[in-house]
């Protein structure tokens, strides 16, 4: 089953974007702010917490950067004017980082400035191993100029053991995920590039040297059985739970997040939405084979005849 998975991956190209679009449903809250708005009062009214994000790719012009920039004020403002607290989640290269850096900073320096006088927080996403160092002295001069802003760590590379000591140290806030990008072997922790729960054990040390460290962490996986492993580390160094969140994306697992809001856990739910939801659909589903194949088997069952 796997493997006929992983052929549908590699499919995906020739399904119909009209299907593609229908699936995106459960992962994208939309296109607009009514859209987003929408789904993330239903979220709230649950009890769920929420990190909204503006879909885009990575900026190719100074055009698309400013953009984008437009985009997250717009959202602000909207938010700001109805009193509504979120968080944004901010990837640089879409707002030019591989243009010009110094540019780059000045648009999420104006984000942030909008976002704070709203009483709204934001989280820099990170990317791919090339944007990862720039990303990081990028995090350090936002949060030298006081934003309440956080960085997202990628627990499954090496260098990751380097990075978080400087934020244990200044007790910043953390996303700490597994990671997605393909990266080169060298640069993955042992066994990470054949196999995911090798990564495991990697995410609860980073997990637990910086919560003692003093810093917030979000605890960003759908790993069932990590989930259980922290919960067990939590419960038996008696963690006070307003110190981490557990964080989940939009439509995936949904009946563990709700078990772990039952239990008086804080969840976050990762909330995407705009016009690129064909791009970020594509990208859910080569994460997750097992949906491609749902897609697929979906697709042939519409063409058989009546």
């Amino acid at each position: 089953m796997r493997i006929l998975n992983t052929m549908a991956v590699h499919a995906i190209p020739l399904v119909p974007r009209s299907l593609i679009r229908k699936i995106s449903r459960r992962y994208i809250a939309g296109e607009t702010l009514c859209d987003v708005r929408e789904r993330m009062h239903v979220l709230h009214a649950a009890g769920l917490r929420t990190t909204i994000d503006v879909l885009g790719e990575t900026a190719s012009s100074t055009a698309q950067a400013e953009s984008m920039t437009r985009s997250y004020l717009d959202l602000v403002e909207t938010l700001g004017s109805h009193n509504e607290r979120t968080e944004l989640s901010i990837k640089l290269t879409a707002l030019g980082l591989h243009l010009d850096e110094k540019a780059c900073m000045a648009r999420v320096s104006a984000i942030l400035r909008a976002a704070t006088s709203h009483g709204i927080t934001a989280c820099i996403d990170m990317e791919d191993l090339g944007c990862t160092q720039k990303t990081l002295d990028a995090f350090s001069m936002l949060e030298a100029d006081a934003y309440p802003v956080g960085i997202a760590l990628q627990a499954y590379l090496t260098r990751t053991y380097d990075d978080i000591v400087s934020l244990q140290t200044r007790k910043s806030r953390m996303r700490i995920c597994k990671g997605i990008y393909a990266e080169a072997k060298e640069h993955l922790v042992d066994g990470a590039s054949a196999d995911r729960s090798a990564i495991n054990a990697h995410f609860v040390r980073h997990v637990s040297t910086a919560i003692q460290a003093g810093s917030f962490v979000g605890i960003a996986t759908h790993d069932a059985q990590l989930i259980d492993t922290l919960i067990g580390w939590l419960q038996h160094e008696r963690i006070d739970r307003s110190r981490f969140e557990f964080q989940m994306l939009l439509g995936v697992c949904e009946p563990l997040r709700d078990e772990l809001l039952a239990q008086g856990f804080n969840v976050r739910v990762y909330v995407p939405y705009g016009h690129d939801w064909y791009g970020y659909s594509t990208r859910r589903i080569k994460e997750n084979p097992r949906i491609a194949g749902y897609i697929l088997a979906a697709m042939m069952r519409s063409d058989r005849p009546r």
